[in-house]
């Protein structure tokens, strides 16, 4: 049976030698982009490969995109295949961001067909602090795994359906950023500040308990029945800065329970490209 949400750090230690287990790194940094990779460099999970946020889980920006669009589909799954990613692997996910990070190629996974893929909860962090084994060797690549490739289009929002949204209320739109970010008052990443008029704050990290591992299921499942007001999950929108950290509250929504809510790939940082979209700003 295929692991679909978590993993934790000790079933994952025990898993560290089966040839049907495919562990991938995918710490990474906004500020510091080369970052992840040089952290990976030094020690990492042994057996993981090392996905980069940038230039293996994200398309080419442009002048209408988000920070991070979606990758070429052909690109993204040569490289699973090239990772050992075959459709009948459990495919385990880390960073050391709480998940931030890694929950982005969880959710390309699910995307694509493939049926067992999970975030190792906690982290990279949990896994040092509890002293599991550490490795510095780079694995080698499979390059014969037959890794899913059947998008579902149904799990993606575009601008359109947003501006739809926002304008009528029919849907709850969720966006993961920070506060201060959500609200205007501070902006690091993009040029212009605020978020889509109608939208509901929900930073990813009130998924996560004092630890940094994801809060239990049924904690979950109250905090976004309460956002949700009666809504079903499909009638939700997730979004962020870029895509990325929205991914999170995907996740969450799935330990709970609640499957089926969306994500607008662009973002925030693809909203604004068109400066007929209405921003908002405030709580």
């Amino acid at each position: 049976m295929f692991h679909t949400t978590l993993v934790s750090t000790s079933h994952l230690a025990r898993h560290l030698d089966d040839p049907n287990w495919v562990v991938i790194d995918c710490r990474f940094s906004l500020s510091d982009p080369d970052g992840g990779r040089e952290a990976y460099l030094k020690g990492h999970v042994p057996g993981a490969h090392y996905a980069h946020l940038d230039n293996d889980l994200a398309g080419p920006m442009g002048a209408a995109t988000g920070r991070h669009p979606m990758p070429d589909i052909d690109a993204l799954a040569g490289k699973l295949c090239h990772w050992g990613v075959g459709i009948n692997k459990q495919v385990v996910l880390y960073d050391d961001a709480f998940g931030s990070m890694a929950a982005r190629l969880w959710w390309l996974l699910r995307w694509l067909g493939h049926p067992g893929v999970a975030l190792l909860d906690g982290g990279y962090p949990k896994w040092v602090r509890e002293k599991n084994p550490v490795s510095q060797e780079i694995p080698a690549a499979d390059g014969h795994a037959s890794c899913a490739k059947l998008p579902e289009a149904s799990l993606i929002v575009g601008a359109d359906e947003v501006l739809r949204a926002s304008r009528s209320g029919d849907k709850l739109i969720l966006d993961a950023r920070p506060e201060r970010r959500f609200s205007g008052e501070f902006e690091p990443l993009d040029p212009v500040a605020g978020h889509v008029p109608g939208a509901v704050n929900w930073n990813y990290e009130e998924n996560l308990d004092m630890d940094g591992t994801y809060l239990p299921p049924e904690a979950l499942r109250e905090n976004y029945q309460a956002l949700l007001k009666g809504r079903a999950p499909s009638e939700v929108i997730h979004m962020c800065g870029s895509g990325v950290t929205a991914c999170h509250n995907v996740l969450a929504m799935e330990i709970a329970g609640l499957s089926g809510s969306r994500l607008y790939v662009g973002s925030w940082s693809e909203w604004i490209t068109d400066p007929s979209r209405p921003v908002a700003t405030g709580e």
